[in-house]
């Protein structure tokens, strides 16, 4: 007979307990069913919890962090209307109507209510909350390719408000519009008096413009505030002529924008730290010999012991020869708005001399007194001839000539190909810098299959004891460091071509290739 563990329960059978039966949840404090619903990723989820029974129908609205993100279009403001309106105030309103992958005609009006009736009164049926905090942004399909005309209402106690529109809409304020409360504005897309917002944001600290249009200048920037502290401006898509901008108490910049032209640029940001600064060149504007700038960037440093980079984009281009082009330096020295130390160079040189390019950059002011450490990456090219004799690429007299880099501490080249001015460069900077304490050169797969390229650096190494050298192969293999003293090695070593090298501080442990 097999053992029994005890008595089995039937399925029939009460829990252990009493049980009346009684829906204990429902029965709750309105204020900790509030808080259960709070935690429900939209309102809509919220309002479907009417089906558990009559208690919870409706006490969706009178949630103060009211959430719209799978509800349609069409039924937003019949639930806006369901909300009881202050007090108290709406602490968070955001809707965002769902994205679709076609147009239904059915379920939308024409696009002309669409664009004006529709979003300027559902604006107002959200404005009837006073929100603290509002969302609006709608999706691509409900739009269309129209210009919107919206009618902002009035929203005196907000202190954050972000409006995006998958397409350039107009956006106007108020008659005698007053954002007493406002901290944070965002706005995409639009096209807006932003001397307007900024008059009536007495308390804006901080600002984001993405693809905004400003009717009175529209090639320009331009922003003027006593109390922001963040600026985020993303303008890609329209060309710039002007930056303007007068901010005393800005803390953090970030600017992204383009420039067909040499560019006018205007900062009054005394106590600003932190810096994103990107300028994207549509045409041959700055320009030196046949090298042409197409992208400046200024970072700060995000992190302690990360260093602030300028990094220059350029690339040669033999038509730039007859390009009209402003005062190179000049140029890039208005990108120039914050402090740094390293310099970055990313060169697409299409088999074209890069040295006097180079040199020439080191020997700018601004740059030659700031750099501390120097990056240059050079761009493969699919072309496989080099230029022609009698290029002008190669300028006369450049090898000879003298600059102090008196800050510069360490270099950096990638993709060095083995030519006669890259060694010429390497010279200069080595015999210019006498701070230098390192130097890394990583080669190209030409040049690292090429036992003459890799003894003349080894040669050009051997002169400069004091600096430490490394040089690496296009696999990252390191295939020399002049880690030790060269001049004390034997001569036997020093004429051979070296195989990748053993543990370092211990020349009798490389292995070497006679």
């Amino acid at each position: 007979m097999e053992p029994t563990s005890g008595p089995r329960r039937s399925s029939t059978q009460e829990p252990d307990g009493p049980y009346d039966g009684a829906d204990r949840i429902s029965a709750l404090p309105d204020d900790l069913l509030l808080d259960i619903l709070a935690r429900l990723p939209c309102a809509g989820a919220a309002a479907r919890t009417g089906v558990l029974s009559r208690r919870w129908r409706g006490l969706w609205a009178r949630l103060r962090q009211i959430i719209f993100r799978d509800v349609p279009f069409l039924s937003l403001e019949a639930a806006l209307g369901r909300v009881p309106p202050p007090p108290p105030a709406v602490t968070l309103l955001e809707i965002r109507v769902p994205q679709k992958r076609w147009r239904s005609v059915l379920a939308i009006p024409n696009e002309d209510q669409v664009g004006r009736a529709v979003v300027n009164s559902l604006l107002r049926a959200a404005a009837r909350l006073a929100p603290e905090k509002l969302v609006f942004h709608l999706p691509a399909y409900l739009i269309g390719r129209f210009r919107l005309a919206v009618d902002l209402p009035r929203l005196d106690g907000a202190t954050s408000i972000a409006l995006g529109f998958p397409s350039p809409y107009s956006l106007r304020l108020p008659d005698g519009a007053e954002f007493p409360a406002l901290e944070a504005l965002s706005l995409t897309y639009c096209s807006t008096d932003l001397d307007a917002w900024l008059s009536c944001c007495p308390r804006l600290r901080t600002l984001r413009v993405c693809r905004v249009l400003f009717p009175n200048h529209k090639c320009d920037i331009r922003v003027n505030s006593l109390s922001l502290q963040e600026l985020v401006v993303y303008r890609e898509l329209s060309l710039t002529q002007q930056v303007d901008i007068v901010a005393p108490a800005l803390k953090e910049l970030t600017m992204s924008f383009r420039t067909k032209k040499l560019i006018s640029i205007t900062l009054l940001t005394p106590l600003v730290e932190k810096v994103s600064w990107h300028c994207y060149y549509s045409g041959p504007y700055i320009v030196f010999g046949l090298w042409g700038i197409n992208k400046l960037q200024l970072q700060t440093a995000d992190k302690q012991g990360q260093l602030s980079s300028l990094q220059i984009h350029a690339y040669a281009d033999t038509s730039f020869l007859h390009a009209e082009a402003g005062n190179f330096a000049q140029e890039i020295e208005k990108h120039m708005v914050a402090a740094f130390s390293v310099l970055e160079l990313h060169l697409t040189a299409k088999r074209h001399a890069f040295g006097v390019f180079v040199f020439h950059l080191l020997g700018m002011d601004q740059i030659r007194t700031a750099t501390r450490r120097l990056k240059v990456d050079l761009q493969r090219s699919a072309m496989k001839e080099g230029c022609t004799p009698l290029c002008p690429c190669e300028f006369p007299n450049w090898k000879s000539q003298i600059i102090c880099l008196a800050a510069l501490e360490e270099v950096e080249f990638n993709g060095l190909e083995g030519e006669d001015h890259e060694f010429d460069l390497l010279k200069l900077i080595l015999g210019c810098a006498p701070m230098l304490k390192r130097m890394i050169v990583k080669l190209s797969e030409e040049t690292s299959a090429s036992n003459d390229g890799c003894a003349k650096i080894c040669n050009i190494f051997n002169a400069c004891s004091s600096v430490d050298c490394d040089v690496y192969d296009s696999s990252d293999l390191k295939v020399m460091s002049t880690f030790f003293v060269w001049k004390n090695w034997p001569r036997r070593c020093r004429d051979t071509t070296l195989a990748p090298i053993g543990e370092e501080g211990d020349p009798g442990g490389l292995p070497w290739k006679t």
